[in-house]
């Protein structure tokens, strides 16, 4: 692990290296905090059979945070809920949403919605797997310009976001300050190795990621010292 000057911290904001950044800003909306609908769900669900009809309820942390009522028709289902804009009252909607199957390479097929919105006057028809509530209606990702948060992390959060996620498969604590778990029982040795060298792998990218961007912070000595240059 490389340690960085103090300066250098505190000139980025950081606190060491695996607790650096939260990905450049965007002020698009985020997927992870919209509410959506999975085509693939309802259809394991049987909601998407013609003539079925019940509620969709979203939870958080086992509390009801929303609900909709829906009727499966035939190519089509129908959502009814009720919204509010900017605090205002709450008003009924009632939406229609397409949806088409497609052949998959076993005999089977797949649904897809195909997104209802308008936008700049003109109809998105995207045939896509989800639907958010971006808005008055749920439409596709890219009617409403919502954006996942892994799209706005640096490519060095990702790295470690990467690594921190097979620490903690192996049983471990997230973080470049904890040792790398042992082997779980049961885990074959090679399985073990692989991921114990693609979270070495992902970590050494991510610090070399980091440094090279911030390299104009540095001193001349620094720059040597770390790049050899």
């Amino acid at each position: 692990m490389i340690k960085l000057p103090i300066d250098f911290v505190k000139k980025t904001g950081g606190t060491a290296m695996g607790g650096y950044g939260s990905g450049r800003p965007s002020s698009k909306q985020k997927a992870e905090h919209c509410k959506s609908l999975d085509v693939n769900r309802l259809h394991r669900g049987g909601c998407l059979r013609p003539g079925r009809r019940g509620n969709w309820v979203w939870s958080r942390d086992g509390e009801e945070v929303g609900r909709i009522n829906y009727k499966a028709e035939e190519g089509r289902v129908v959502l009814d809920y009720r919204v509010r804009s900017y605090g205002g009252d709450w008003e009924a909607t009632t939406e229609t949403i397409r949806i088409t199957h497609v052949e998959c390479n076993y005999g089977n097929k797949r649904p897809y919605f195909i997104c209802p919105g308008v936008v700049h006057g003109r109809h998105c028809g995207l045939r896509v797997g989800k639907l958010f509530a971006g808005g008055r209606y749920f439409l596709c990702r890219h009617c409403y310009r919502i954006a996942y948060a892994s799209q706005s992390e640096a490519r060095y959060d990702r790295m470690l976001r990467r690594a921190n996620k097979l620490r903690m498969a192996l049983g471990g604590e997230p973080g470049t300050a904890y040792l790398i778990a042992p082997k779980p029982k049961g885990m074959w040795q090679r399985t073990y190795q692989r991921k114990h060298f693609e979270i070495e792998w992902c970590e050494s990218q991510a610090n070399q990621l980091f440094l090279s961007k911030y390299r104009h912070m540095f001193s001349k000595e620094e720059r040597e010292a770390f790049f050899g240059s």
